[in-house]
């Protein structure tokens, strides 16, 4: 019961996703206005939580379930504020308007509790029930569209691939359960201790990380666990693929933290020491390589514009791994960084695209030619999210890559640290492409001005803003990054 007092944002969501389902039932000629106020009402009281609870003190919930430190507030804060972005940006979606959206919000505020539950477990089976809410959730927001051929066979192949993986990770965390009698994450890294290198199957061992990963791989969207990803992001509504890219990925990189940091590693100093002998940080280097270099080289062929940011967003995906796999507390502290200017980039380029297809119908990219005539501001806005997410200075997405590559620099690994700087030199042209279809292409013919709501250029505004000044306030994000970087029973 004690542990209540820390569980309001989870119990607020929990409220307002009933609540949201009582009003679509009860309140048909008010429902379209109750439930995005209640949606957007409820996020923030959770937010409010969030922040206000006290994480200077860490501790284990619910009996060993869940874990309260400040790397679980980070992502709460952070998964809160992405559900947030991507109601306002839903609420004048052109494709979302084509059905009822009672069950959308519900269904929004179901995968955000999930991911609050992810970014905090240390427990292995809250850790796979969490994964499976978040993904079962989105198995449905995807399909929305029920009418629309491509929205139903994406969220089939989510589902097949979704499977697959997730009952790969169980099988692996069953194997890790037969091995050291427990599924605290904290208790198995107190196994191996004990045990020392040699007290359990090496093989065995490896077998279950690799095959634990393959869940953690699947919600991340890591090469080889990525195929389901491009189909998915074209075929959901445009407002799901955003939130998909975004706040999934950034809870399953929390829990793949969790598990190889709390379970698999013991504090060391100022760093993290492997407990059972496997080296599973070159694997993960091996995967972060193969994310960022096959993500950025698919993307160079594609037309439809969500397909290339698809594929941007699994060589994102790569990029933040590096941060994680250098196993000292600056990496840890890059990839919180890289995730955060993520959040304001890749949410932006996905509400321009929500703005033309409202306007236009069109994903193609040959759709977007002449674009800077017929709205100057939509052009600009999204030269802004492309540039940020090449990494160009001095927009916010530079200073995430900056990061990165310096925390891999100070662990040695200076040819990683070539390799993610050539991708993103690779990647600079499929996001000068969209640049270029805007700017200095001819148009299709239709020359009339594109008209942007309020609504949504407040948006693009709110969006623009940090992508854009954040460098000239980046003292308080460095220090809130730096504080969250620390995980309970960690550094």
């Amino acid at each position: 019961m004690q542990s209540l007092r820390y569980f309001y944002p989870e119990l607020t969501l929990i409220v307002a996703m009933l609540l949201v389902v009582i009003a679509d039932i009860s309140f048909k000629r008010l429902r379209s206005v109750l439930n995005p106020l209640l949606t957007i009402v409820s996020l923030l009281l959770a937010a409010y939580f969030t922040a206000y609870i006290n994480h200077s003190q860490e501790a284990n919930l619910f009996l060993g379930m869940l874990a309260l430190d400040s790397f679980a507030q980070f992502f709460k804060l952070f998964l809160l504020l992405a559900a947030f972005l991507v109601v306002l940006g839903s609420l004048q979606s052109e494709e979302l308007s084509q059905v009822h959206q009672g069950e959308f919000f519900a269904l929004l505020l179901a995968v955000t509790l999930g991911m609050l539950l992810m970014a905090n477990s240390i427990n292995l089976a809250i850790l796979y029930l969490s994964l499976e809410l978040v993904s079962l959730t989105s198995y449905i927001m995807v399909g929305y569209l029920k009418g629309d051929r491509l929205s139903n066979e994406a969220s089939l192949k989510y589902i097949l691939f979704g499977a697959i993986s997730t009952g790969s990770m169980l099988y692996g965390f069953s194997l890790i359960y037969g091995m050291t009698g427990s599924l605290n994450l904290y208790t198995i890294r107190d196994a191996f201790l004990s045990q020392g290198v040699q007290g359990f199957d090496q093989f065995t061992t490896l077998l279950a990380l690799v095959l634990a990963l393959a869940g953690f791989g699947f919600k991340t969207a890591l090469v080889p666990f990525h195929f389901w990803c491009p189909d998915v992001y074209a075929g959901a509504p445009t407002p799901v693929t955003a939130f998909l890219s975004v706040a999934p990925k950034a809870a399953g990189f929390g829990i793949l933290v969790r598990f190889f940091f709390s379970g698999m590693t013991q504090t060391t100093g100022s760093e993290w020491g492997l407990v059972n002998g496997i080296n599973w940080p070159l694997v993960l280097i091996g995967i972060s390589v193969l994310t960022m270099t096959l993500g950025n080289v698919a993307a160079l062929t594609q037309n439809n514009l969500k397909r290339m940011l698809a594929y941007s967003s699994i060589a994102q995906a790569g990029y933040i791994l590096m941060g994680s796999v250098v196993l000292t507390g600056e990496g840890l502290k890059s990839m919180l960084i890289y995730l955060f200017v993520y959040l304001f980039m890749n949410l932006g380029a996905f509400l321009v695209v929500t703005i033309i297809y409202n306007s236009d119908k069109s994903f193609e990219i040959g759709d977007y030619n002449g674009m800077f005539k017929r709205s100057p501001f939509l052009a600009f806005a999204m030269g802004v999210f492309m540039l940020s997410l090449t990494g160009i200075p001095p927009f916010a997405g530079f200073l995430g890559k900056l990061y990165v590559f310096l925390a891999v620099i100070e662990k040695g690994l200076i040819w990683f640290a070539v390799v993610g700087t050539l991708n993103a030199a690779l990647a600079a042209f499929y996001y000068m492409r969209v640049i270029k279809a805007m700017v200095l292409e001819e148009g299709n013919g239709n020359v009339a001005p594109l008209q942007v709501s309020f609504l949504n250029q407040a948006l693009l505004v709110a969006l623009l803003i940090p992508n854009l000044l954040l460098v000239f306030f980046w003292n308080p994000i460095d220090r809130w990054t730096a504080s969250s970087a620390r995980l309970f029973g960690g550094l």
